[in-house]
């Protein structure tokens, strides 16, 4: 299988840790590798015997530094787009460039910025999205909810195994991100998981959806990688979710439960840390926390000392330590583009 990571997101709500220069992916929140790093381990360890990068050109030097301190190295290409697009074209990016290659070569595609617990029970769902790519359907991975989740999209399942394989579904429908009301039902019904943007196909499978669906994109990829670049800005800017997977008759669904986390905000990062007795949550080594409660402590070289306090969100970077209420986590976005209108580009 050749993994394409798709690496050219922002993170934005995790500010002031993540920044435009360093973003989410790059990033260092579970231990001591940077979020594309373990994308890279784990995918290597599932299978893949080549990985292409996809990313913006601010972030190809970045990217690279990081790559040239792996010894696998030589496994890794990094593309960059153009300007960006959205996910369907970065994925034609990766089949433009590999036309004319084995048309049976599985690839998967997966986001550069999810976390993932357990690695074998990760390599064991990706294998049976590979048996049903081979058997020519397009295959996601579904995560068994543990909540009713309002911020991820859905893939309802039907009740079909596809291709004799077991515990591989065909896909009823995709559902957008759902209100409360609606994100309980789904919770209950045991037919609903959570989207997590990982596909895997035939590559003449997927140029074959690309030619029914996208054909825009289609037709620019069909005439070679250097074409299909110089032609990017023609293209549509439209997801591979919208613009194939929901349209789809070959989609599958695997079921999977392998500690996922898409790290979206900081009370997601809370989620992966042990809580004290008063559900502080302390990253870092040098942090003192007293007569407080429910605090999230992000910390790196200074020394954090927390007294007195309730429901904050601290963190601390080389050059800023950024304080908030802890239930406003999901709206750090507003800083980012209030310092975006005060030209602060010192800070983001």
């Amino acid at each position: 299988m050749i993994a394409v990571i798709l690496a050219g997101g922002k993170g934005l709500r995790l500010w002031p840790e993540s920044r435009q220069k360093r973003p989410k992916q790059l990033c260092k929140f579970i231990g001591t590798k940077s979020m594309l790093d373990e994308t890279i381990d784990r995918l290597l360890e599932a299978g893949s015997h080549r990985i292409v990068i996809i990313t913006n050109e601010e972030l190809v030097l970045p990217i690279k530094e990081l790559l040239e301190q792996r010894a696998d190295n030589d496994l890794i290409e990094v593309l960059s787009e153009p300007q960006g697009k959205n996910t369907a074209p970065a994925v034609g990016l990766a089949l433009a460039r590999y036309l004319g290659e084995n048309p049976d070569e599985v690839l998967g595609i997966f986001p550069a910025d999810h976390h993932v617990l357990d690695r074998k029970a990760f390599a064991f769902s990706l294998k049976k999205a590979m048996q049903a790519a081979r058997n020519n359907h397009l295959a996601t991975i579904g995560i068994s909810p543990s909540r009713a989740e309002t911020g991820y999209g859905y893939i309802e399942k039907t009740k079909w195994e596809v291709a004799g394989l077991p515990d591989v579904y065909e896909v009823d429908s995709f559902c957008e991100k759902p209100d409360l009301t609606t994100a309980n039902s789904y919770l209950d019904s045991g037919r609903h998981m959570w989207n997590a943007g990982i596909y895997v196909g035939k590559a003449s499978i997927l140029i074959d959806e690309f030619r029914k669906y996208l054909p825009s994109i289609y037709e620019k990829m069909m005439l070679g990688f250097d074409k299909y670049v110089s032609s990017y800005e023609e293209l549509p800017n439209i997801s591979l979710d919208y613009g194939i997977a929901e349209k789809s008759d070959r989609m599958a669904v695997v079921p999977a439960d392998f500690g996922w986390s898409d790290l979206g905000s900081w009370n997601a990062l809370a989620e992966l840390h042990q809580a004290d007795e008063n559900m502080n949550i302390c990253c870092g080594q040098d942090v003192i926390v007293m007569d407080s409660s429910n605090c999230l402590i992000k910390q790196t070289e200074k020394s954090i000392v927390l007294f007195g306090v309730d429901n904050l969100l601290v963190v601390e970077t080389d050059d800023v330590i950024f304080v908030s209420r802890r239930d406003r986590s999901q709206d750090v976005r507003q800083i980012v583009d209030a310092l975006q209108a005060q030209n602060r580009d010192d800070l983001l």
